[in-house]
């Protein structure tokens, strides 16, 4: 199974319908992550751009997108993103693979930025 971040930003309308009757998320998302064989780790309110995040686990990436494309089109959010996450592992890896992919790689501009003219 993957790891993916989920963003979420409720709607004007959904805030007040939270207020009058509170529910837990967790609640209300349980049923979909099975539906599609998520896992929740996760799940926090956040203040700020997105008012909810969490992390969930999805065992196919078209498995990610439905949960997604379900959730997102409900109209209740004004932001639903999900990005997948990597172990740290993994990014190490990927490191490794770059450096060996980046030598067969010609880039279409080579810039320095230490040898730049000094503007005036």
């Amino acid at each position: 199974m993957a790891h993916y971040l989920i963003e979420v930003g409720y709607t004007p309308q959904s805030w007040s319908s939270q207020i009058d009757r509170p529910a837990s998320p967790i609640d209300r998302i349980s049923p979909s992550l099975a539906a599609c064989g998520g896992t929740l780790q996760s799940l926090y309110y956040a203040f700020g751009e997105v008012d909810v995040v969490g992390v969930i686990d999805f065992p196919t990436p078209e498995d990610a997108a439905a949960f997604a494309l379900a959730i997102g089109s409900s109209g209740a959010l004004r932001l639903f993103r999900t990005t997948p996450l990597m172990s740290v592992d993994q990014g190490l890896e990927s490191l490794r693979r770059a450096g060996e992919i980046r030598r067969h790689y010609a880039p279409p501009l080579t810039v320095s930025v230490v040898d730049q003219p000094a503007r005036s």
